[in-house]
């Protein structure tokens, strides 16, 4: 995936953020960002446009004005070098992002809430509770600040880095606009990281991006569904390391093909690990007739869920899997 123009990567990525909320920016907006893109202003005069726009039009502008405005926003502050790995970073990118468009930008919700999902089939993910945001938002970034990424694999660290960001969007610190403000700052704090995610996927898949993060954050047992991070790895595997795996929102949905046919693949790794307690990732990719890269995340996701456990180590160990 080639890297973009950084104008036309930042306001694509900017505009491509807004699907997911179900916003779309105006015809008015696409033009006129395309002078940007073009060099032709820039991002204040942007801004101040589309600002001047919005003060003479109607009410029922609202939510089409917040798409463009906010647009223009996340192409600023991507563009921006600064950086502090902090809460108070999150916080003041809500608040640069919604200032004058929310009630209450840049400051914690103040209530717990659930919201139906499409890829869930009307069923919600459980959010943080509010009583224990900043605790939890403290926690979560201490821990990541400590982290060793010089001891992984880069397949490690975008595993790690999909766990990080699953885990800050389901905290969801914010009472609107959470998705786009952990977006914006995950990508500058991935920038510090060293990486260059100057290309179009989050401008193409943003609402895939929001869908995988719904799909690493629920479970139900009874449905035989675990939390699963292996979409959003895919989309972060395109976006940081430039791979072209297909994202496609419709295989995320509880109920599709694909899904059972994974799950169907997770019952029979199961029943491999029973009979077979030293069984290796490469016999279980063989058996079920995948690659040993699917096989192991498969593997993975059933020890992330605390299903299955490797005893006595990686390479002579056996595993060990829990009643259910």
């Amino acid at each position: 995936m080639e890297n973009k123009h950084p104008n036309k990567y930042a306001i694509e990525t900017g505009i491509g953020l807004q699907d997911v909320d179900g916003l779309k920016n105006s015809a008015y907006f696409l033009s006129e960002s395309n002078r940007y893109i073009k060099g032709e202003i820039s991002l204040e005069e942007l801004d101040r446009i589309v600002t001047s726009y919005y003060e003479n039009k109607p009410a029922e502008d609202e939510r089409q004005g917040e798409a463009d405005k906010v647009a223009t926003r996340i192409a600023k502050i991507i563009s921006e070098d600064s950086f502090v790995f902090s809460v108070g970073q999150l916080m003041a990118i809500h608040r640069s992002l919604f200032d004058g468009i929310l009630e209450h930008p840049g400051e914690p919700r103040t209530y717990n809430f659930t919201k139906k999902e499409w890829v869930l089939d009307g069923a919600s993910v459980t959010y943080g509770d509010f009583r224990e945001l900043q605790a939890t938002l403290q926690y979560d970034f201490e821990q990541e600040r400590k982290f060793r990424y010089d001891l992984l694999t880069i397949d490690g660290v975008i595993d790690h880095l999909a766990l990080f960001v699953s885990n800050l969007w389901q905290i969801h610190a914010f009472e609107e606009g959470n998705t786009r403000a952990t977006a914006v700052f995950f990508i500058k704090y991935l920038r510090t990281l060293g990486f260059d995610v100057t290309n179009d996927t989050f401008a193409k898949n943003a609402w895939y991006f929001r869908n995988s993060l719904v799909r690493a954050n629920y479970t139900n047992i009874v449905k035989g569904i675990h939390a699963d991070r292996s979409y959003l790895v895919l989309f972060l595997r395109n976006l940081v390391l430039g791979e072209t795996n297909q994202l496609k929102n419709k295989d995320l949905h509880i109920s599709s093909p694909k899904l059972v046919s994974v799950r169907s693949r997770e019952a029979r790794i199961l029943r491999l690990m029973k009979e077979e307690p030293d069984i290796t990732a490469d016999r279980i990719a063989k058996e079920l007739g995948v690659s040993l890269r699917t096989a192991k995340s498969l593997i993975k996701a059933l020890e992330d869920e605390g299903i299955v456990k490797r005893m006595d180590g990686r390479k002579f160990g056996r595993w060990v899997v829990a009643d259910r």
